[in-house]
């Protein structure tokens, strides 16, 4: 777990740190920048479309993030009836946290991989810089991955409302009361492991062997 690396090593515990605030702040960051270029002015009048992390985090979210290895931040609020296609609009706004953790994971590895093959080091700068990005993208497909299951309140619960027919996502809507309910049954541990370690834990180990074989 990340907050372990504080008693391990504390230089790695403050790489875990850095990456931590980093990646909360660009997902929150992105949700607030995609709702104020889609027309709602809300997120701007809040102070959210800011890269200042101390708007984007929540005090719960940074907690389970360093004990338990996932977590959220401060959810960025807009209207939807400043949007054009509110149902539309509020999926692509949820879609963007996720992206931009997906993003900023593959611009970690890809410049680590240039700088160790144009710019090469000694030995215990590669390590450190080696940790360092190995925190950002692996906290990075936390973020995205946690955030992409669809279980309200999580992102991925209202990308896929956005996307369904009109329908079908009032069907789906009337999951919301149940939400906290799945959560809790997503994150606690059952029989050793939690459901979010069995499922989103082998998709991050996956996604960063391909970014190791890409780079």
């Amino acid at each position: 777990m990340p907050f372990l690396s504080f008693f391990q090593n504390p230089l790695f515990g403050i790489f875990w740190i850095v990456a931590l605030l980093v990646g909360i702040t660009i997902h929150e960051y992105a949700h607030a920048k995609v709702a104020d270029y889609l027309g709602d002015p809300t997120p701007r009048a809040m102070g959210r479309v800011s890269l200042n992390p101390l708007v984007h985090l929540d005090l719960y979210g940074t907690l389970a993030l360093l004990f338990f290895g996932f977590g959220w931040g401060k959810p960025v609020l807009f209207d939807p009836f400043n949007l054009k296609k509110p149902r539309r609009d509020s999926a692509l706004i949820s879609l963007a946290g996720p992206v931009s953790n997906l993003v900023l994971a593959f611009v970690v590895a890809l410049s680590s991989s240039l700088l160790f093959r144009f710019f090469p080091v000694s030995s215990f700068w590669e390590m450190l810089l080696s940790s360092f990005s190995f925190s950002m993208v692996y906290l990075n497909f936390v973020l995205a991955f946690f955030n992409l299951v669809p279980i309200y309140p999580l992102d991925g619960f209202k990308i896929v409302e956005g996307f369904l027919p009109e329908k079908k996502a009032k069907e789906w809507s009337e999951l919301r009361r149940y939400g906290p309910i799945f959560l809790l049954l997503f994150i606690l541990p059952l029989g050793g492991k939690s459901l979010a370690e069995r499922t989103i834990g082998p998709l991050i180990g996956i996604s960063i062997d391909f970014l190791d074989k890409l780079f």
